[in-house]
């Protein structure tokens, strides 16, 4: 396997000479020059990836438009989202930055996957699963004309609570839950609530 072309940029210019130093040491990564182009992964370090660091970030994929390895002091949970729409592959820690560590990242974007520490990984699933529910809700408010007490009432029904517990989640009376829940069946001429929530998944509402 050929040399991975290589663009280094950074949030200051400390990290970009540490980083240049220990990437010019391996033989299984072409560092390119600042006026070079043709890379297939870009680098980009800083400490925090503050509002500055993002919008610098995003300058340099427009520039680039390949997948990034993303050197961080720290990144806070809130900011993977983010980082993974900046086109962000790989997340290494400044503390875990070794020669070795940085090539297998870089290798790994090269060839179209990632590399993420396990908390930051499982985190940023939980983060995807929130979107697709709330790309789903809005759907679901679109298409369906539902409300959001009646969406939330519906999922709530799927996984299992009764009237009580969900009225308890929802901070509502457990005689709004089951009017709410009366109502849907009565909309879609449904039989109980386990046909309610059986329509709901098939037809895409939840």
């Amino acid at each position: 396997m050929g040399r991975v072309r290589v663009a280094l940029r950074a949030e200051d210019s400390l990290s970009a000479v540490g980083l240049a130093g220990l990437l010019r040491n391996t033989h299984e990564v072409e560092l390119l020059s600042a006026d070079q182009s043709g890379a297939a992964v870009l680098m980009f370090a800083c400490h925090r990836l503050t509002a500055e660091a993002t919008a610098l970030l995003r300058r340099h994929v427009a520039e680039f438009g390949v997948p990034v390895v993303l050197v961080v002091s720290r990144i806070a949970e809130t900011e993977l989202l983010t980082a993974v729409q900046c086109g962000v592959v790989a997340v290494l820690p400044r503390t875990a930055v070794t020669e070795q560590r940085l090539v297998h990242s870089i290798r790994a974007a090269a060839n179209g996957g990632g590399v993420m520490p396990p908390n930051l990984m499982g985190e940023l699933l939980k983060q995807l699963q929130r979107v697709q529910r709330d790309v789903v809700a809005s759907r679901s408010l679109d298409r369906f004309g539902l409300s959001l007490r009646q969406l939330d009432v519906l999922r709530l029904l799927a996984d299992g609570l009764d009237s009580g517990e969900m009225a308890a989640q929802l901070k509502v009376s457990t005689r709004t839950v089951e009017n709410i829940v009366s109502d849907l069946r009565n909309r879609y001429q449904l039989r109980n609530r386990s046909h309610l929530v059986a329509h709901a998944v098939r037809s895409g509402m939840i």
